[in-house]
């Protein structure tokens, strides 16, 4: 199924509008550093505070920059169960290879009716579904038992994105699931005990910054090379740490700046970085030697 890094995007903004010449520009490089695959509309997209015309329309434009050269997981989730099939009605008729279903955040259901929400969205849906589970943004966790009720009563849900940071969990899901779960991990720090654990790819926030290092540190993993993989993550933890420090995707934003790949314009209620947060980012990318100490961007 999906495999490898895969790029959690930002949305570029400009004068308060989605930057469309940026963001196609963004996915080329992406492209051209290694990245496996792109998901849109994710949170990493500030997708709480796009309208869904705007929603749709960088749904739209992910897939007609890619090409078909990697697959788009397209972030197609929401609160309401409605809302969230209109988007998976768009993403599909759109072209993508993928749907990203969050866990139903703020209005808190039971089990039972996180099991009720993805079974009416499986019904409607024709590409793989990977149920994004992060309990730090939406407050309810998706336990192990529900999302192997989901897998086994749902035809088109085939994975996670694990967002906990419990390190149990992909040999758990594993367990419950069966070897074709396809196990993403959606914490950049922990995915070299998530990748040990059996895990087969990364929806990176660092991967915007860092693609080619986070590419590499990916194949690295899938060929069972953990030695070249952790000299890999030893030069982007600094970095994973450092873009998280405050509520992401301002970090992500700033240092992608710093690389004059988009501006690092945010929207209310996300506010830009504060100046000792933009310093560690400024030190971790140099660290990964992504950036020069006179500021100059370098080859990853």
């Amino acid at each position: 199924m999906f495999e490898g890094s895969i790029t959690a995007l930002v949305t570029p903004f400009a004068d308060g509008k989605v930057d469309e010449f940026a963001l196609r520009s963004l996915i080329e490089w992406q492209i051209a550093e290694g990245t496996s695959g792109l998901v849109p509309c994710g949170t990493t997209g500030e997708s709480p505070t796009l309208s869904h015309a705007e929603h749709k329309r960088v749904v739209e434009i992910a897939i007609e920059a890619a090409g078909g050269r990697v697959p788009v997981i397209a972030g197609a989730g929401s609160n309401s169960t409605e809302e969230a099939i209109s988007f998976v009605r768009h993403a599909q008729e759109a072209g993508a290879n993928g749907l990203l279903i969050v866990a139903p955040y703020y209005n808190k259901p039971t089990q039972e009716g996180i099991y009720q929400h993805f079974k009416a969205i499986d019904a409607e849906a024709t590409v793989p579904i990977i149920v994004y589970n992060i309990p730090g943004r939406s407050v309810i966790d998706i336990e192990v038992a529900t999302l192997a009720r989901i897998f086994g009563d749902c035809p088109n849900v085939k994975g996670v994105k694990d967002a906990t940071g419990n390190l149990l969990r992909p040999s758990l899901e594993r367990m419950d699931c069966g070897n074709e779960f396809n196990l993403l991990t959606g914490e950049d720090g922990t995915a070299l005990g998530y990748m040990a654990h059996g895990g087969h790819g990364c929806i990176s926030v660092t991967a915007n910054v860092a693609p080619r290092l986070c590419a590499d540190f990916q194949r690295a993993c899938l060929k069972g090379d953990f030695v070249a993989a952790l000299a890999l993550q030893d030069r982007l933890m600094p970095l994973h740490r450092a873009l998280f420090l405050e509520t992401s995707p301002a970090g992500v934003k700033f240092a992608l700046a710093q690389l004059s790949k988009i501006r690092r314009d945010l929207r209310l209620p996300l506010v830009e970085v504060s100046d000792p947060v933009k310093e560690v980012i400024l030190h971790a990318m140099r660290h990964a030697g992504i950036l020069d100490q006179g500021g100059t961007a370098n080859g990853n």
